[in-house]
Order: C-alpha cells, then sequence, then structure tokens
C-alpha cells in the first residue's frame, strides 16, 4: 500500500512540475517578469519534480520504505499553493499578503519533505546502505557517495526556502535577504545537487555504461560547496569568483560524464537526447556565470544565465530522465510515442536558444520565436505526460 501511494503521488508531483512548465512558457512569451519565470520554472517545474522522486526514489536509494506514507499527500496542496502565490507576487499588483502567505505555504510544504525523508533515512545519513542489487554490486561504491550527498541538497532546501520565508514575511534575514541568494541556494544547491546525486545512481544504469573513476571527486565536492559561496558573496569577490568555478567545473565535469556514457553505451533512447541537451545548456549557463564572476554582469544576460541553467540544465534532464522513466513508446493514446518525445525535446531546446540569442543581441523576433517553440515543447510534453499516467492508473 505504501509503495503504490507513493508512485501515485510521485505522477502528481511530476505532473505538475510538467504542468508549471507550461505556465512558464506562456508567461515567458507574454514577457512576464524575470522573478515570475524563476517561480515558475525552479519552483513549479524544477522543484514539485524533484519533491515527486524524491519521495520515490530516495527512500529506495538508502534500502528504506517512506516513514510517512501521507507525506505526499499534506505536501502537494502546500507546494502547488505556495508555488502559484509567489509566482502572484512577482506581478506589480499583487496585494502585499501575497507573498508571505505563499512563502509560509511553500516552507511548510518544504518541512514536510525534508521531515519525512530524513526521518526515513535516520541512523544512515551517510547512505552506507544503497539497496544495490545484486547485478549492479560493481556500482556500489558510486552508490554511496552519491547517498552522501542527498542530505547535503536537503539542507540547501532548507536554506533557501528560509530564505524566501524570510524576505516576504521580515523574519531575521540569511545573508542580506536577497532573493537571488536564495534562489541560487534552490538552484545549485538543490536542484543541481539533486541531479548529481541522483544521476550518478540513475543514469549509468540507463546507459548500461560505466562512468570514469574520477568523476565522483571532480563532481560532488564542487557541487556542495559552490553554491553556498556563490550565495554567500553574490555578486562580486574572489569568494564568489572561487564558488563560480566550483559549480562550473562541477557541471562541465558531470557533462563530460555523459558524454563518455553516452559514447560506451550500446542504446539509444529518446530521453537521452534531453539529458545531453540539458548538459550542453548547462555549460553554456554556467559560462555565463563565470563571464560575471569574472567580468561583471551584462544587461539583459542575467535572465539568459537563468533559463540557460534552470529551462536547459535542470529542466531539459528532467524531461529526458521523466522519458526514461515513463517510456513514450509503451502509450497507446494519439500522438504517443518517441517521436513526439524527441519533438517536445527539439522545440524545448530550440526555443531556449532562440530566446537566449534574442535576449543577448536585443532580438524581440528571436524572442518571440523562441517563446512559440518553447510553448510547444512544453504542450508536447504535459501531453505525453499526462496520456502516460491516465493510461497506467487505468490498469
Amino acid at each position: 500500500m505504501t509503495t503504490a501511494t507513493v508512485s501515485r503521488w510521485a505522477r502528481r508531483f511530476v505532473f505538475t512540475g510538467a504542468l508549471f512548465l507550461l505556465v512558464w512558457a506562456l508567461a515567458a512569451l507574454i514577457g512576464t517578469p524575470r522573478r515570475v519565470e524563476v517561480v515558475l520554472v525552479l519552483f513549479g517545474f524544477v522543484l514539485h519534480t524533484v519533491f515527486g522522486k524524491g519521495y520515490s526514489l530516495i527512500p529506495v536509494y538508502f534500502d528504506r520504505e517512506l516513514a510517512v506514507a501521507r507525506a505526499p499527500f499534506v505536501q502537494f496542496p502546500l507546494s502547488v499553493g505556495g508555488t502559484a502565490l509567489l509566482a502572484l507576487d512577482g506581478l506589480r499588483a499583487s496585494p502585499a499578503w501575497v507573498g508571505a502567505v505563499g512563502a509560509l505555504c511553500w516552507s511548510l510544504g518544504v518541512l514536510v519533505f525534508t521531515g519525512s525523508l530524513l526521518w526515513t533515512v535516520r541512523g544512515d545519513l551517510s547512505g552506507s546502505a544503497t539497496g544495490t542489487g545484486a547485478v549492479n554490486t560493481h556500482r556500489q561504491a558510486l552508490d554511496r557517495v552519491a547517498n552522501a550527498f542527498v542530505p547535503v541538497a536537503l539542507v540547501y532546501l532548507l536554506l533557501g526556502s528560509y530564505g524566501v520565508l524570510a524576505v516576504e514575511t521580515g523574519l531575521p534575514v540569511v545573508f542580506d535577504g536577497s532573493v537571488a541568494r536564495a534562489s541560487h541556494l534552490l538552484a545549485a544547491g538543490t536542484g543541481a545537487l539533486f541531479v548529481f546525486a541522483v544521476g550518478f545512481r540513475l543514469l549509468p544504469r540507463f546507459f548500461v555504461a560505466t562512468p570514469p573513476r574520477f568523476a565522483p571527486v571532480l563532481v560532488f565536492p564542487a557541487a556542495a560547496g559552490g553554491p553556498l559561496l556563490i550565495a554567500t558573496y553574490l555578486p562580486s569577490g574572489q569568494w564568489f569568483r572561487l564558488g563560480a568555478v566550483l559549480e562550473a567545473s562541477a557541471v562541465v565535469a558531470f557533462a563530460i560524464v555523459l558524454g563518455v556514457l553516452s559514447y560506451r553505451s550500446e542504446r539509444r533512447r529518446v530521453g537521452f537526447y534531453g539529458v545531453l541537451a540539458g548538459a550542453v545548456c548547462g555549460c553554456l549557463g554556467v559560462g555565463l556565470g563565470l563571464q560575471f564572476a569574472l567580468g561583471g554582469l551584462q544587461p539583459g544576460l542575467g535572465l539568459a544565465h537563468a533559463r540557460l541553467n534552470l529551462v536547459g540544465f535542470l529542466g531539459l534532464t528532467i524531461v529526458g530522465v521523466s522519458y526514461q522513466f515513463y517510456p513514450p513508446a509503451v502509450g497507446t493514446f494519439p500522438g504517443a510515442g518517441d517521436r513526439t518525445a524527441l519533438g517536445a525535446i527539439a522545440c524545448l531546446l530550440v526555443g531556449l536558444v532562440l530566446g537566449v540569442t534574442g535576449l543577448a543581441f536585443d532580438a524581440p523576433v528571436f524572442e518571440l520565436l523562441g517563446g512559440v517553440s518553447a510553448l510547444a515543447g512544453a504542450v508536447a510534453h504535459i501531453w505525453l505526460l499526462g496520456g502516460l499516467f491516465r493510461e497506467r492508473a487505468n490498469r
């Protein structure tokens, strides 16, 4: 019963994340403020997907069962409502209470998520028990390393969420109360670190290949330390530059690992294209971040940096991995199949590239074309997930 309940709620979180991606595409197309875009993609799409897959994967990776089976049921309305209110708060016409209530709901949802997972893995926070199957015993050492950084991602989630709550409610602030600092804690500290930790467990199995032995050493320490330095010393200074270098090195190293896995693999799955495209976008995104750290923020490129990392690196990686968990080819509804999945990935990627080009060169036509393409990709993605989830529920 616990497994069935958790799986059902995991799908609801993942589908809601895809819905927020669609809302982001619409918001970007009509030109909403940058803060609204960040909330919709980071809080709505990325972190809702993290919540859903976190509930279903983390207990298994620590060889446990979720200790509080009703935690997803309790968290879901808090996180969805909190995200919606925080997005509305980014609009100039919203009442003052909207942000405070949104941040409170969001933070309560995060407490439910982190509390239930930490209670589930209590006594083994380092993840020495991996639940690694007999056919994957050669991956056990890597699985243990990946497990050890899951609690770090959860700590970043708590820190970033409190940062948002403090700004909106007047509680004692973290650092100087900058929303940008909290966003970096959540995006780089939680989102990226979760992708790395879960990715090192999932992707070698998906590709049926072995990553380079040095990979965890290059990725995890830098990914764990970089976000804290960036958030603490943003927007300048030697420690900020060090944080940017660490985060960039982690993303680039992870991209190289994915390239090696793809080269060594004999499999070709549609989801791999999303993961690889996400890695390329991540390299471009952290490249812009390094440019900001070394030469200062340039007008118009701040939003490009956010989109490349949130929609590109985290977003396309999530879309690609989603098609591994929920293969489009098994669907029997109209449009189900790898072609639609590949079209969704391609439209999101092309839309992102055109949009970033338009921002960089102040070309509204490219931004418009990019927005239309990204919207088409988001529609195709939610159509696939909705159809697959509906058919799975009817079985």
